[in-house]
């Protein structure tokens, strides 16, 4: 399989929230702004942007599930919006990856339209200043 990568957002945290309930699973929610650059795509987060993350009190299992906007130019040049919901699972194996996700994605850009339907997957990668996500689309 050979994946093609589409553009990073680039995230920086703005607050975290947190619940623990008597059992010791915990909810945490994370909102972040930032921008995204790419080949295809460069733009803003716009606000609103949230990551919600269930941690079992094991550590056993680790979800997250994050929602955001996107602002920018297309790579023609033609303003547009993307819509991403990033699914996935923490996996404290993998080296230098935080964890590995399958976004779904929804622009009104016509030049990106293909990413409505392409199968992606993204990869969480620390960095000083926060977190960078690449977006990845299978090719054929």
């Amino acid at each position: 399989m050979e994946f093609e990568e589409i553009f990073t957002v680039h995230v920086q945290i703005n607050n975290t929230i947190k619940l623990t309930n008597n059992d010791g699973d915990s909810v945490i929610m994370i909102s972040f702004k930032g921008h995204v650059s790419g080949e295809y795509f460069t733009g803003e987060i716009l606000d609103g942007g949230v990551d919600t993350q269930i941690i079992g009190r094991f550590g056993d299992r680790h979800t997250l599930s994050a929602r955001y906007m996107l602002e920018g130019k297309d790579y023609r040049g033609e303003q547009c919006s993307i819509y991403i919901e990033n699914n996935g699972h923490v996996n404290n194996k993998l080296k230098h990856t935080l964890f590995r996700s399958y976004p779904k994605v929804i622009t009104n850009s016509k030049s990106l339209a293909f990413l409505n339907d392409d199968i992606l997957i993204a990869e969480g990668l620390p960095t000083e200043s926060g977190l960078d996500i690449k977006i990845y689309r299978l090719m054929n």
